[in-house]
């Protein structure tokens, strides 16, 4: 791959073996790149989802909360200001947290 252009490092890449069904059972095995030997993790983060080896959704879904929670305070200021108009209220709403709490972005 590295002739076509496409360069791996060694250093920054891991791995997550996912254990979806419970008789996989199977003993660990390594994965290795040209004789280094790639970490294997628990949880990682793909396309702004936090992906776990066991199945479960927990910890995006944990993320996700507090994601919300951090926009909601930071845009508190406008949203229980009584001079701004509740259209804009709405507006903010509607483009800082609820794409938040959705996407956790």
């Amino acid at each position: 791959l590295e002739a076509k252009g496409f360069k791996l490092s060694r250093s920054k890449t891991e791995y997550l073996h996912c254990r979806f069904s419970a008789d996989e059972g199977g003993v660990a095995s390594e994965v290795a790149i040209e004789g280094a030997i790639i970490p294997r993790v628990e949880r990682f983060r793909y396309l702004g989802s936090i992906i776990q080896g066991n199945g479960e959704i927990d910890d995006d879904i944990n993320h996700r909360i507090k994601v919300g929670w951090q926009k909601w305070k930071n845009a508190s200021g406008v949203l229980c200001d009584r001079r701004i108009p509740l259209k804009l209220k709405g507006r903010v709403y509607r483009m800082v947290v609820r794409p938040a709490l959705l996407y956790g972005a």
